[in-house]
């Protein structure tokens, strides 16, 4: 009988022409899951032991580094050489390249609109949905509340003045990026530099890495309304990037949708302070789709 490793390892998948790292915890034979992290996010975010809670013995964890960032392919900063199509795309190459014909999806803001794209276009290779932190990706979501003050003024700001070579200032920089997106729990300095410090020193190009998905020429919208497949919506009233009625839009455009409101965190891929309510939650949603 094949056995499998049941810890991550990272493999580069190289599809049409670009590296993909992805890693895979737990059987290979069991239902995928495909955690698709926000823009300027590596897979790091998606932490390991995130992974294995919510692989449980019953799933395949799957996380990957999107183009320009952790170990997969790097352009020159501020010349992406893909489009939001590609990085909305990637999903399918990396399923494919795995021989996965379906797969449950999570997906947190950038991550959500990508998932969102593939229920629509591709909706044969998707098993359920979760967006997270997300907001609707096209048709007519009604007025949306914009951004909090803190961060839309980080729009307005320079393009940091650093030099990238020095491992520690962009340490640094990686963490304040994240500072306006905290909510009420506030950011867990020490959680926040341990993962930014492993995304730094696992990624080819950091100045790629912050800029490029932004500088990208975005992919066609997509009507969350025409999504078929069982969906959870997991959103925080206290998100200050998507505010929650962004959450509870993507809740009321899909057909079924499930809302799951969180409280106390930010603008992120859920820390541990919610898992006690966020793992649950997916479980009973997976379980049951």
């Amino acid at each position: 009988m094949t056995t499998y490793p049941t810890q991550p390892h990272t493999e580069i998948l190289e599809l049409d022409g670009v590296e993909l790292a992805i890693e895979r915890s737990g059987p290979q034979g069991l239902p995928a899951l495909l955690l698709i992290a926000g823009g300027a996010q590596s897979m790091d975010w998606w932490t390991p032991d995130f992974c294995a809670r919510l692989g449980a013995g019953e799933f395949q964890v799957i996380r990957y580094d999107h183009r320009d960032t952790g170990r997969s392919s790097s352009s020159e900063p501020g010349r992406p050489g893909y489009t939001g199509e590609d990085l909305a795309t990637d999903p399918l190459r990396i399923l494919d390249a795995l021989g996965i014909e379906q797969a449950h999806l999570i997906g947190m803001s950038m991550g959500g609109g990508i998932a969102q794209h593939l229920a629509v276009r591709a909706p044969e290779r998707v098993r359920t949905l979760t967006l997270i932190e997300s907001s609707p990706a096209g048709g007519d979501p009604g007025p949306l509340p914009p951004p909090a003050p803190q961060v839309a003024a980080t729009w307005e700001q320079p393009e940091p003045d650093i030099d990238w070579s020095d491992l520690a200032a962009v340490i640094d920089y990686r963490v304040e990026v994240e500072r306006p997106y905290a909510g009420p729990l506030g950011l867990d300095e020490e959680r926040v530099r341990a993962l930014a410090t492993l995304e730094v020193t696992r990624t080819r190009n950091m100045a790629s890495s912050m800029a490029n998905h932004f500088h990208a020429a975005s992919g066609p919208a997509v009507d969350p309304a025409e999504i078929r497949v069982p969906t959870l919506v997991l959103h925080s009233a206290d998100d200050p990037m998507f505010p929650l009625p962004h959450g509870a839009a993507l809740a009321r455009m899909i057909p079924g949708a499930h809302l799951v409101r969180l409280a106390g965190l930010g603008h992120e891929i859920p820390p541990p302070a919610v898992w006690d309510t966020v793992i649950p939650a997916l479980h009973r949603h997976l379980r049951h789709s």
